[in-house]
């Protein structure tokens, strides 16, 4: 079973968030993750943007996973943005991004951190994944096609 179905409630799903910048969708994230979690959205923000300044968390091909480290989370958790505009993210590939996956881990949840982020890197190498999170109308769908991967066999480009 992958990771990610354990990590992403459906809940977590934003599709066309309307930001015009990493720090918006941050901001956004933050009250997300304050509503549902009860850690201050500022603990959250200074978290993904701390992470974010040793490098950047894009990866490429229009996609970011934002990830930080929370003091007092007891699990993983994370949220599936879809942004309604592509914004400028410092990718590898220059080009910008409009997928985001916003991962938190307790503070100290090394092994399961690194887990987590492989799965989501393979998830996103998979171009009709990609595809079809672009064009999903619904918030269920994309949780639908987030959780039912598994991750072997997917075609990557």
């Amino acid at each position: 079973m992958s990771l990610l179905n354990q990590i992403l409630p459906p809940a977590n799903i934003f599709l066309d968030m309307d930001v015009g910048s990493k720090k918006r969708v941050f901001e956004q994230i933050g009250i997300v993750f304050e509503n549902s979690h009860g850690i201050a959205r500022s603990v959250i923000f200074d978290s993904l943007f701390a992470r974010e300044k040793l490098g950047s968390t894009g990866l490429g091909q229009g996609v970011a996973i934002p990830h930080g480290r929370i003091k007092g989370l007891k699990d993983a958790t994370g949220a599936f943005v879809r942004l309604k505009e592509p914004i400028q993210y410092d990718a590898p590939d220059g080009k910008p991004v409009n997928l985001i996956f916003v991962l938190l881990v307790p503070a100290n949840a090394t092994d399961l951190h690194l887990q987590i982020l492989s799965e989501l890197a393979q998830l996103f190498s998979d171009k009709r994944l990609r595809e079809s999170l672009a064009s999903v109308s619904e918030p269920a769908d994309a949780w639908k096609l987030i959780s039912m991967w598994e991750p072997y066999g997917s075609e990557t480009v």
